[in-house]
């Protein structure tokens, strides 16, 4: 079996132990928080090589989609989308990959890879995979088991068992997130953190998941049979899907099978897990902080810093991560930074939506983000990307007024279609029909300033839009004018 390796990946985790920095809104996998490029798009760099088919599989949402299609031209890739109606953790988003790439080939070798995770050697990372190769062939699922640098509790560890004829070894246990004591036994005995990339054929998978969880199993398998194509993204049909039981892969097969197999895996590996992880593998100064952003530190160690919005100082702490973000400031001790994802928690019960969305909202043509907000009023800041094209629409409820910064839109409103220069302002009163669109070659900025009874964003009546979305229903209170 000769054929090229099919990457799947998998973009549909929330990161919520690196809030405020991602978010449901826009997970940690989108953001650069190693360089200029997001883990998504050094995760497909890293599967360009002559051994990957060069068009990955990527498992997505519809709320991200557009963002992963821009990310993937930015680096000059391409890919063919699956997108989930809903979440049911990697166990169905694996499965319906296996059964998307057997739709072509049922004996396709598929390598599935966490868009969110980080890989610093690229050339043991591509060894690894070849070393596991074969087994794979043989009908084996293959898991990558990472060498351990640390005795952690963050990770589920792998127990390698008897050497294969194929290649990699048997997998004598796997044990789930141990206290240090007995990581540290574990990682004596040659145990490997669990990172949760696999290698498989295609069909073998599916067989192991319909002997496994049949009713999973029907249910993903029928909501890729009766998807629909959207654009070119393959969206999973909803009511066959939401049958699925939400369960990892890790738990649904590889902890029952008999056909798992484990290659070491030695390749500067990390899931970015939380802030202190990221504080170990980023640059340190002098004294051991990570300033990144607009940061004054005096008499401080061992602290990440982070801000995109106002300066942030530190005076004589230590072991501190902080992060200002432009609506959140996380300030937490360094060492117990897991407890974040706690923290989101808490603040999604008590119904703060900054625990689920960020200042800055991505949309398909651009993003915008609030900069002021009062009675009867909000100022916005609105970015519109190469060919971005805002919906043709109307509000119910508010009027707007625009001033372009930069770039050179045309502007409809009404029967009038112009074209602005940087300066320039157009007014769209309440109830008129518009939109806006870029067809430069770089984006366009402008101010918004919007006036009505109501300012959410469901107050729009979409008439015509290229990226397909539906008008919303306003949830205007009492008591709000109508044009």
């Amino acid at each position: 079996m000769n054929s090229s390796i099919k990457p799947l990946i998998l973009c549909g985790g929330a990161g919520t132990r690196l809030w405020p920095a991602s978010r449901d809104s826009m997970p940690k996998q989108f953001a650069a928080l190693l360089g200029g490029r997001s883990t998504f798009q050094e995760t497909v760099l890293r599967v360009r090589a002559e051994l990957f088919d060069p068009r990955p599989l990527v498992v997505t949402s519809e709320l991200h989609r557009f963002t992963v299609e821009r990310q993937l031209a930015e680096i000059g890739a391409e890919a063919d989308l699956l997108l989930e109606p809903c979440r049911r953790d990697t166990g169905p988003a694996i499965l319906a990959g296996a059964c998307r790439a057997a739709l072509e080939m049922p004996e396709a070798l598929i390598l599935v890879l966490a868009a969110d995770h980080v890989m610093s050697d690229a050339e043991a990372f591509l060894q690894s995979v070849g070393g596991g190769r074969a087994a794979a062939e043989s009908g084996r699922l293959v898991t990558f088991g990472v060498r351990p640098t640390h005795p952690s509790s963050e990770y589920g560890y792998i127990v390698p068992g008897r050497v294969l004829k194929s290649g990699g070894r048997a997998i004598s246990r796997f044990v789930e997130k141990p206290a240090p004591a007995k990581a540290e036994r574990l990682i004596a005995g040659g145990g490997l953190w669990n990172a949760g990339n696999f290698l498989f054929r295609a069909d073998r998978a599916m067989e192991e998941y319909a002997r496994l969880d049949p009713q999973t199993f029907t249910a993903v398998r029928a909501a890729v049979g009766d998807g629909r194509s959207v654009d070119g993204a393959l969206a999973l049909d909803e009511a066959s899907f939401g049958k699925a039981r939400a369960l990892s892969f890790d738990y649904a097969v590889m902890e029952h099978t008999q056909r798992a197999a484990v290659v070491p895996l030695d390749c500067g590996w990390s899931d970015i897990g939380n802030w202190d992880a990221l504080w170990s593998m980023s640059p340190h100064n002098a004294d051991g902080n990570v300033p990144r952003g607009e940061v004054e530190l005096i008499d401080s160690h061992g602290c990440y810093v982070a801000t995109n919005g106002p300066v942030t100082s530190l005076v004589g702490v230590d072991n501190l991560v902080v992060v200002a973000d432009r609506d959140a400031i996380l300030v937490a001790d360094r060492r117990r930074a897991a407890e974040v994802k706690r923290l989101v928690e808490v603040m999604k019960a008590h119904g703060r939506p900054e625990a689920r969305s960020h200042a800055r909202v991505h949309r398909p043509w651009g993003w915008f983000e609030s900069l002021e907000r009062g009675e009867g009023y909000q100022v916005k800041r609105i970015v519109v990307h190469p060919g971005g094209r805002l919906s043709l629409q109307t509000h119910r409820f508010r009027a707007e007024h625009w001033v372009v910064v930069c770039g050179e839109p045309q502007v409809t409103v009404g029967e009038a279609v112009s074209t602005l220069k940087p300066g320039e302002h157009a007014h769209i009163p309440l109830g008129a029909v518009h939109r806006l669109e870029n067809f430069g070659r770089t984006s366009v900025e402008l101010i918004e300033v919007q006036n009505g009874s109501y300012l959410g964003e469901d107050d729009i009546v979409r008439l015509d839009d290229v990226y397909r979305r539906e008008s919303p229903v306003p949830l205007a209170p009492a008591g709000a004018e109508l044009v």
